[in-house]
């Protein structure tokens, strides 16, 4: 198939995107103790952008000095030291012409290290289901999170927009925020996470407004022509199999509240971005967030494929792909795919990241994000 579509260039706010080739988000705890980005860092992301892909979404970054940390030699976007160390890692991708977008995270109840804190948060006194990963310095069931006051929410939602800040400072070209996977701001979102019975629980409408007031507060802190995306997920990390209550129409609510917001992009992930949602006949998350939230979007699952990827952006049901093992197998996919070369399999024993602390990547792709 002539892949005409997916070698398109396209522009958010006041960047052009040169294809529609998109670096999915990969945990990777390679950052030093203290959150600082390194020369490992630098040539990971590099190395995407020497293979043609037109933006790289980074790992989930940090928030805070309290709660937000997820894992262990995780890097944040907290300091002055933060952004410093990051600077030389985006002036890497910028120097082969693709974009660098940071996405930030606050593990909330799905946290299991943290150098700041023993203690983990969440919207109610409730873990997440499944186990922590052992691989990653944890064990056993998630700990019981303390409930979050009003007073945390606030910090949260402030937390979110001094990091845009910061990201902004650092030379990234724009920001996510990580709604997904079951991270904190999905606890919101999550029926059986959020017990509140204050105006951030109970009813979907409830649930959803610590994401629009945060995108509010960091839209009012990195202005207009910063590019501001989220990432919306069913699926969570301890979770995989997770559904919203009402279905489509739940989808419906949540992208068509999130496409009046100020946000530029939709991103969202699930087993196979060409797979139904909400069940036989239904449409696809990607196909909803378009159809609902009125936003370009980025599609993520199994979408590796050139020929697979180049359908889903000609039948207009996403505006990008974005590929993590994929990736991981072909960081130069772009080239090759447009040198017409065979692409390699994602094969766990034989794909190894240079100069990375995570070796046994078939634990770290159990990480979705």
């Amino acid at each position: 198939m002539n892949q005409e579509k997916l070698f398109s260039n396209t522009r958010l706010k006041n960047k052009t995107f040169k294809n529609r080739c998109v670096v999915a988000p990969m945990t990777r705890i390679s950052a030093e103790e203290d959150g600082r980005a390194n020369e490992t860092m630098k040539k990971y992301y590099e190395r995407y952008a020497k293979g043609g892909f037109s933006a790289i979404i980074t790992e989930g970054i940090y928030l805070d000095e309290r709660y937000s940390q997820g894992y262990n030699d995780q890097p944040g976007l907290v300091r002055e030291d933060h952004v410093q160390a990051w600077k030389p890692v985006v002036d890497a991708v910028h120097k082969h012409d693709s974009l660098i977008l940071a996405q930030l995270m606050h593990a909330g109840g799905q946290s299991q290290g943290n150098a700041y804190t023993n203690e983990t948060i969440s919207p109610s006194d409730i873990p997440p289901k499944g186990e922590q990963l052992g691989f990653y310095g944890g064990s056993g069931p998630f700990q019981t999170p303390k409930a979050m006051t009003e007073q945390d929410i606030e910090q949260v939602k402030d937390a979110f927009a001094q990091s845009a800040i910061r990201a902004k400072e650092a030379g990234f070209d724009g920001i996510e925020i990580h709604g997904a996977n079951g991270y904190l701001l999905d606890q919101f979102l999550t029926d059986y996470l959020n017990r509140r019975e204050d105006p951030y629980g109970g009813s979907k409408e409830n649930r959803l407004q610590i994401i629009l007031e945060s995108i509010q507060n960091i839209r009012e802190a990195v202005g207009s022509d910063y590019i501001v995306g989220i990432r919306i997920s069913q699926i969570k990390v301890a979770d995989p199999d997770h559904k919203w209550a009402e279905g489509e129409k739940e989808a419906e609510y949540i992208f068509s509240q999130l496409g009046q917001t100020s946000l530029d992009y939709i991103h969202v992930t699930d087993g196979d971005a060409t797979h139904p949602a909400f069940g036989e006949d239904s449409r696809t998350l990607a196909q909803a967030a378009r159809d609902y939230g009125k936003l370009p979007v980025i599609a993520n699952g199994k979408l590796g494929d050139p020929d697979k990827a180049e359908k889903l952006l000609k039948d207009e049901y996403a505006d990008f792909i974005s590929l993590g093992t994929s990736a991981l197998a072909n960081p130069d996919l772009p080239n090759k795919v447009k040198k017409g070369m065979e692409l390699n399999d994602f094969n766990f024993e034989k794909i190894l990241l240079p100069q990375a602390k995570v070796k046994d990547l078939e634990l770290q792709m159990e990480i979705v994000q």
